[in-house]
This record gives C-alpha cells, structure tokens and sequence, in this order.
C-alpha cells in the first residue's frame, strides 16, 4: 500500500491551499475499521433518545464553526461564501432531521403478527418484525458538495441514525476541511456519548480501497466518478463476503422542450436551461446536460447570448479541468456535431474554463450514442435537435439511467406526448421535474436521487432524503420469542411509543 499526502489547491489562484495531510497507513485503515466494529453493539443499543442527541450534537458544533468552516472550504474549492453558508446550513439540518426521524421511530419499520391459529393455509406462529443497524459503514466523500456530501454529509448522517459508526474516507480535493470538520464532529459525539471507535476520517485512495474491503465495514457509500465508482463496487462486490456499495456515479439528466413549451415560452425556457447547467460551474450531479430541443427552433442566439451573460466560477481542481477540456474537445470533434458557443481557452489564474454549447441531430445521437452520450463535468450542454415526435423518443431510448429528467411542454395542447415522456422518463430516472430546472434536491421524505445505473449502482434506494436511511439497515424477524427478549420496538407493550404494523392495520401509539 502506498504513503502519500492530499495536497489542498485554491481553485481562484491554482496555489497550494493548507498543509499536506497524510494517507492513511494499512495499519491504520485497520485500526480504524476494527474501532468501528467494536463500537457498533454499543451505538445501536444506546436508547433513540440518545442517538438522537448525537446527531443534534453533531449539527450544533457544525454550526458552531460555520465561518472557520466555510471560509476553509471556500479557500479548497472556489465555490463562494454564499453557496458554500447555504451547503453548510443544508448539512446541519440534515443532521436535525435524522434526529427527528430517530425520534418518531417509523423508520424501524415495526411489524408484528400476533399469533393465529386458524390462519390459512396453516397455522401462524407469533411474528415481529423490524429493522437493524448493519454495523460499521464506510463513506467515500465527494468534490463538489464539501459539506453536503462529505464528512458529515447525508450518508455519515443517514448512516449515525441507523446506528452504524461510520469510517469517512476524505476527499483529496479538500482535505483541510475534512480534517477540521472531522475533528468538530468527533468532538461533539464524544461529549454526546458515542462510543469511541463511532466516527472517524481518514485519507488517500489506497486507504479507501483498502477501507471497503475490510472485513468489518458492511456497507459502503460512495459519490464521485464512473471510474472510481466502478473500481470500489466491483471491490465490494469482490470480497468473500460481498457487501451493499451505493455509488452514485454519473448523470446527463436530459431535458425536454416540446414544440408547445417552445412557442409560448421559449426565451424564458432557455435562460433557465443555461442557469441550470451553469450554476456552480456545471458541477452539480444534477446538471441538465442534454438539451431536446425541436428542429428550427431558432434559439441559437438566445442560447449563445444567455451563456455570456453567465456568471461562471472556477472548476474544483487542476484534474476536472483538464478533463473538462479533453471531453469538450472529444465531443466537438464528433461528425455531425456543430458549435453553438464554441470550448475557448480561458486565461484567467486558477482552475476557469469557459461554457460550452454543442449541438447534434437527434439521428445522430442515435447513431453515434457511444461517442456523444459521455458526461462532460463542469459548464457545458449538448442541443439535441429532434424533427418529430419519434424522432425524440428513439433519442431517449438510447440514454444511459440518469438522476432527473426534465420536461417542458403545454399540457392543454400536448397532453398525450407529455404522457408518453413522463412515462418513458419514469423507466430511465429517479425524479421528473415539470417546467423546471435541476438542482432542486431537496432534503425531504418524498425526495428520490437515485436512478439506473450509471447514475447509481442501486436504483432502489436515495442518497438524499430521509428514506436515505434504509441502505444501512437490514429486517429481522422474531419468532415466538419470550417479550422479554424482544427489542423495546417488538415489545408488546411499545414502550418507546412508535408506529407500528400490527396484523397489517398501522397503529400509532396513543
């Protein structure tokens, strides 16, 4: 295994940015996994009450920090105080409902069959059934969301709710935050009452490699590239004992503008569309990367004029510029495919690049997908130009599982092909937005981000969103077991006061 260090760069100067931070030794990677196992009885058996005040612990001190925070933040990735204060406040409410839902205790998912004799075909023993903690999960940060999706984002969250410790492995694009927030958060669940071993980070990609295949992580999450997504979840699948890997890995997000959305309100349509895939430097996983628009469309100057009224922040570091500028320069040599806003060199100290509009025929999408369906990671867009409705629809046949797809169109005169997307949309993502723009994420119950791979290795569950929390939890059922030894959450008399499935009728508590 291989010794090095994460060096921070500032996006705004292409400067160093902070101390080097060591990897993690292999001596390490296993100290920290074996402090995590050890820890797992303890956590998952501490009462809800607690683990709740854990996770309000954890938000507290993170707030408590917020300016050292963002300001170092802001200095490893060049996303701005503004953007960077609300992700801050994102993650920190994140922590507050998972303690509210750890509270309220459905997540349990409770359920109990009483006895039956005269059950059919045959008679029924006494059954209750819940959910557990699967033990010690690792969390693989993420670039682009240093707070959201990183130390303490929503998978070491989702993850400290359930009951499992968690061990973070850093992401190298930050590795002062991760360090300082690390140190936060490990203080504050140590004053809380976490058992050592509850929460740890450490750094550097063998450390990870050699995280995920330790044989006392059970679960594994992940948000980052196809390439690196792939390598850890054949990794964990690879083991002798196979564990879940939920990596969100890479999206186009494609969306549609019928001819009606077009006619009514095609300028106001396309500023949204270049805010979109221009907000945060097209870093975001949600990015709308593919445009449908209909032949004739007559919106090139529109598009070109929105893109230079752009306001357009530097990229994260020197590795996604460079292979900004190599799949722009991939995609613009492909036949067939024409410039809208050209790829330009940018001058300008730091990790900028300028945005980028292509634009193909939906015929040739089709014909050339391999080429043209590659994520382009950062400010650019490809126009797909479609002259009928079935022109459009062999289009999207042929797109790769994304996080969202979008639809504009007017519902009173397109009823019927809004029906036939929606229902062709629902098949190929996790969420489908209407006359509107991703990001949109909403930290919420109903949110789904998740979708066929390659935008996840796992379309069943979310990474964002309280429901987030059912990856690191597997179901038990008690047979016949004295009241006594059953969990508090089994109990006849339901002492902890949650919803619960009693004979398939939901019962709350009184």
């Amino acid at each position: 295994m291989s010794t090095g260090a994460d060096q921070g760069w500032n996006p705004y100067t292409g400067e160093p940015a902070g101390p080097r931070v060591p990897h993690a030794t292999e001596e390490e990677v296993d100290r920290f996994a074996r402090a995590a196992q050890g820890a797992a009885p303890a956590f998952a058996a501490l009462p809800l009450t607690q683990r709740a005040g854990i996770l309000l612990a954890a938000a507290a001190a993170i707030e408590a920090h917020r300016d050292e925070l963002v300001a170092l933040a802001d200095s490893e990735t060049g996303l701005g105080a503004v953007r960077l204060g609300g992700e801050l406040t994102r993650t920190r409410v994140q922590l507050e409902m998972f303690a509210e839902m750890v509270l309220e205790g459905s997540f349990l998912e409770a359920v109990v069959d009483l006895p039956d004799p005269n059950a059919l075909p045959a008679p029924r023993p006494d059954l209750r059934r819940m959910l557990l903690p699967l033990g010690p999960v690792a969390v693989f940060s993420a670039s682009n969301f240093p707070f959201a999706f990183s130390v303490a984002g929503g998978d070491t969250a989702s993850a400290l709710a359930a009951g499992c410790p968690v061990v973070v492995k850093a992401h190298s694009g930050h590795p002062g935050l991760s360090v300082r927030t690390g140190q936060v958060v490990r203080a504050a669940l140590a004053e809380a009452g976490a058992p050592d071993g509850t929460f740890a980070v450490l750094h550097g990609t063998d450390a990870g490699r050699k995280l995920v295949q330790h044989p006392a992580i059970t679960a594994a999450g992940f948000t980052g590239s196809l390439g690196g997504g792939r390598a850890l979840y054949d990794l964990a699948n690879g083991r002798p004992d196979p564990i879940p890997f939920y990596g969100e890995l890479g999206s186009l997000n494609p969306a549609v503008i019928t001819p009606g959305a077009i006619a009514s309100r095609g300028t106001d349509v396309i500023r949204g569309f270049v805010g979109s895939f221009t907000l945060g430097a097209g870093q975001f996983c949600t990015k709308p990367g593919l445009l449908f628009l209909p032949k004739g469309h007559g919106l090139d100057d529109a598009l070109a004029q929105a893109v230079a009224e752009a306001t357009v922040g530097p990229l994260l570091n020197k590795r996604i510029r460079k292979g900004y500028a190599e799949t722009a320069a991939a995609l613009s040599a492909v036949p067939g495919v024409r410039a809208v806003v050209a790829p330009t060199e940018v001058d300008d100290p730091g990790f900028r690049v300028a945005p980028m509009v292509l634009a193909v025929a939906a015929t040739d999408l089709v014909a050339r997908a391999d080429e043209l369906l590659e994520e382009c990671f950062g400010p650019a867009a490809l126009v797909v130009e479609y002259g009928s409705a079935g022109e459009l629809e062999a289009a999207l046949d042929v797109l790769p599982g994304s996080l969202t797809a979008t639809l504009h169109a007017d519902p009173e005169t397109e009823d019927e092909l809004a029906r036939r997307l929606l229902d062709r949309f629902a098949g190929r993502a996790g969420r489908l937005i209407w006359d509107g723009w991703p990001t949109g994420v909403a930290v919420a119950w109903a949110m789904q981000h998740g979708g066929p791979w390659p935008a996840t290795t796992n379309a069943l569950h979310t990474s964002v969103g309280m429901t987030g929390i059912r990856r690191w939890l597997r179901p038990v059922t008690y047979q016949n077991v004295p009241d006594v030894f059953l969990p508090e959450a089994l109990r006849e008399a339901n002492p902890l006061r949650i919803p619960r499935r009693i004979n398939g009728v939901l019962t709350l508590p009184a």
